[in-house]
């Protein structure tokens, strides 16, 4: 997959809302929206310019590209998947992206961000009902158990999880047993338990176009 190697922060400021790009760093003062909440460039802190309706679409097509790390391909590749599936295709394109491994381990706390997840998931570190798991956009079912690779256990990172994870909150549509670090899909995730940081429905209009 093509990589996005800008600067994680001026992805933020261009989008104006936190994308969560950065783990721990997002929820400091450190952040870039805390400390500069104006576009990124020379003409940046001058305000905000004007966006168009085309522009609000294509701004909320970024958004959710970013904060999920893929590409253009893959990301109207959901889009078409969706629009061919019975139901509303918003809801059917935030599945998609929210049931992807690399998300999964990132809402169930594994990982600070959803880049460290996806590395994790490269890495081989997770098995999905027992068998060992390394594509990031894997669609995982209702009812499938993730957990990491007994290998992995002895893994620094994976030693630290379970104190970590005392303090983080599991979506209603995931179970996570912190203790024994296995987590489970419990049903699928709907827009109302999502509320994501962007307009789903401004990027089906702009592929509907």
């Amino acid at each position: 997959m093509a990589r996005n190697l800008n600067a994680k922060c001026r992805l933020c400021r261009r989008a104006g809302v936190k994308l969560f790009l950065k783990g721990e760093r997002c929820f400091t003062s450190k952040c870039a929206i805390v400390k500069r909440n104006y576009p990124p460039g020379a003409q940046g802190a001058k305000g905000k310019p004007k966006v168009t309706g085309y522009g609000i679409q294509l701004r909320e097509k970024q958004k959710a590209k970013q904060m999920y790390g893929i590409s253009e391909t893959q990301f109207s590749g959901y889009f078409v998947k969706a629009s061919n599936k019975e139901g509303n295709t918003a809801d059917m394109m935030l599945q998609m992206l929210e049931m992807r491994l690399d998300n999964v381990v990132y809402r169930l706390g594994w990982a600070p961000s959803r880049d460290h997840a996806r590395q994790l998931v490269n890495h081989g570190h997770f098995m999905v009902d027992g068998k060992r798991v390394d594509i990031p956009s894997f669609q995982v079912k209702v009812g499938q158990v993730i957990a990491p690779m007994a290998r992995s256990r002895d893994d620094k990172h994976f030693q630290e999880l379970p104190a970590t994870l005392e303090k983080a909150e599991t979506p209603a549509w995931l179970v996570c047993d912190k203790r024994a670090i296995e987590g489970k899909v419990a049903s699928v995730p709907t827009y109302e338990m999502m509320a994501p940081a962007f307009d789903m429905k401004s990027i089906i209009e702009f592929y509907s176009r």
